[in-house]
């Protein structure tokens, strides 16, 4: 059981490295970072803060969001989003520092580091949502908007991705006089990214799980399949 749950944080931290990396490819393609990163991307740019630390400080307040939202019905466990939201953005940190390449001129060429990203995002959603532990601060919110609302989470996802964006848009109107890191791309990766997670999840995501859970089947013979937990099943198309 120790083992398999250290398999759950391998993959889930294998998940979040693979995010960071579709970051700043994202980021590198200079055609729009995706809706999620828009936020941290343009404080970033305002503020001259590091993007990691600026992406684990509105991770964080996508915490407090959750418990706002569910009161007491917000789990306690659920705290060990800010250890994994700190992870992360030392995880963004490091990626931005060993992918320092330039970004390309040519538009073609840059379409391609847009689809390594969406690709690397895409991973890591598999690895990170197949360790089943917590979810992310942003997918938290919504969880706990679908909670109490019993709306569709695609629907939701839709909402506040669209509403991630405006504002990240407004600050950079406002306080850059331009828009920056909002175009094609992030229009591109909102649409594109869930598509190509649901082709991974379908040929892919049995076998992450199955690797996660091989000691409990081994422990214990009389585990069926259906009793193996495969990933949270969150629409993200």
């Amino acid at each position: 059981m120790l083992k398999t749950y250290g398999k759950k944080i391998f993959s889930y931290c294998l998940g979040m490295l693979l995010l960071a990396f579709g970051v700043t490819f994202s980021i590198k393609s200079n055609l729009g970072v995706s809706p999620i990163n828009s936020i941290p991307y343009v404080l970033s740019l305002i503020t001259e803060i590091d993007q990691g630390l600026l992406t684990t400080i509105v991770f964080s307040i996508f915490i407090l969001m959750q418990i706002v939202i569910l009161r007491k019905d917000f789990k306690i466990i659920n705290l060990i989003q800010i250890i994994f939201s700190s992870a992360f953005g030392s995880f963004v940190t490091l990626s931005n520092n060993i992918w320092t390449f330039q970004a390309p001129t040519n538009y073609i060429m840059r379409l391609i580091i847009l689809l390594v990203s969406m690709v690397l995002v895409a991973l890591g959603l598999l690895f990170y949502l197949a360790a089943d532990i917590v979810p992310m601060p942003a997918e938290g919110v919504m969880l706990a908007i679908q909670s109490k609302t019993n709306k569709d989470f695609a629907k939701i996802k839709v909402l506040f991705d669209t509403t991630v964006v405006i504002i990240a848009s407004l600050l950079s109107l406002l306080l850059l006089g331009k828009l920056i890191g909002i175009r094609e791309g992030t229009l591109i990766a909102a649409i594109g990214i869930g598509k190509i997670l649901g082709v991974l999840k379908r040929k892919y995501n049995s076998y992450i799980v199955d690797f996660i859970n091989k000691d409990i089947r081994i422990a214990d013979d009389s585990v069926s399949e259906d009793d193996i937990d495969y990933g949270r099943e969150l629409n993200y198309e």
